[in-house]
């Protein structure tokens, strides 16, 4: 008996079987859907959205449903894009930016955009547009981290129809044209120079300031020194008036004596000194000196 007259003896009875059997594989394959953790699956019905299927397993009805996407719900970097710009002081400027986002709601990203990178790009280089307008050249300079939030929640507002939630957005670098540049630098070093002279201007006031309080301490100090050595004159004009009124004129006179005296010794005890020549009134001096301090004791 030849082979082909052995199956059709055998597969004519269990065809039946066979053919539900095989429905069933089949209906199972195209019935069970394994969804990575990274993505999710857009199902449609006769052309209509009908779920969206999350990681795992999930299950569609065979013939019916047609996964017609698969989206990744990773997070994404969008290409580094440059654009010009005009600041409100009219420096043209040229900015690179770059833009994180993660899809959220496929349905949403499938049938309402096309190209979802290239129209976040279109949107984030009107906004920048705008937002430097705005702003002087120095602002974008210095606020650079006020800029990237502006864009970013505008660009947040403008994509939430899209299903989409942007992340980050950062502003990699801001070029300016070579004449703009020179500018910058001679204003820099303009800037630079002027800082210097008052710094030096301040310098030379702090020292001229110090040496007037120098001179001033110093004048005070010779101004008190001439007090105290008045009030020591005056102490002592005072001390001889007292003196005088105590003792009479016969004392003033002792003294003059007596300092006389004094000074005709210290002159003749001087080194090398064999004569000395005294006038004569010198001599009477003495001598009405001397009989002022014989009548003294």
């Amino acid at each position: 008996m030849r082979f082909d007259q052995l199956l059709a003896e055998f597969v004519g009875p269990n065809a039946v079987v066979l053919a539900i059997a095989a429905f069933i594989i089949i209906c199972i394959f195209l019935g069970v859907r394994i969804v990575p953790q990274s993505e999710k699956f857009v199902v449609e019905r006769f052309g209509r959205l009908r779920s969206v299927l999350g990681p795992g397993i999930n299950f569609i009805v065979p013939f019916l449903d047609k996964v017609r996407h698969k989206v990744s719900v990773l997070e994404r970097q969008l290409p580094s894009h440059s654009q010009d710009a005009i600041t409100s002081d009219n420096v043209l400027v040229s900015v690179e930016t770059s833009v994180f986002y993660r899809i959220l709601e496929p349905e949403k990203t499938v049938y309402r955009i096309r190209d979802v990178d290239a129209a976040i790009s279109t949107t984030v280089a009107g906004i920048v547009r705008a937002g430097i307008g705005e702003m002087e050249l120095d602002e974008v300079q210095s606020n650079r981290q006020q800029l990237i939030a502006k864009i970013q929640d505008q660009v947040a507002n403008a994509v939430d129809d899209w299903g989409i939630e942007v992340t980050r957005a950062e502003i990699l670098d801001v070029n300016l044209d070579q004449a703009t540049r020179e500018a910058m630098l001679q204003q820099l070093n303009a800037e630079r120079a002027r800082r210097a002279q008052v710094t030096e201007a301040e310098g030379t006031k702090r020292a001229i300031e110090l040496n007037a309080d120098a001179e001033l301490y110093a004048a005070e100090q010779i101004a008190k020194a001439r007090r105290i050595s008045a009030d020591a004159e005056a102490y002592a004009t005072e001390a001889v008036a007292k003196a005088i009124a105590d003792n009479g004129l016969e004392a003033a006179q002792y003294q003059v004596a007596l300092k006389q005296v004094e000074a005709l010794t210290a002159l003749g005890s001087g080194d090398g000194k064999q004569t000395i020549l005294v006038p004569a009134s010198a001599i009477d001096a003495f001598g009405e000196a001397f009989n002022m301090l014989k009548g003294r004791k």
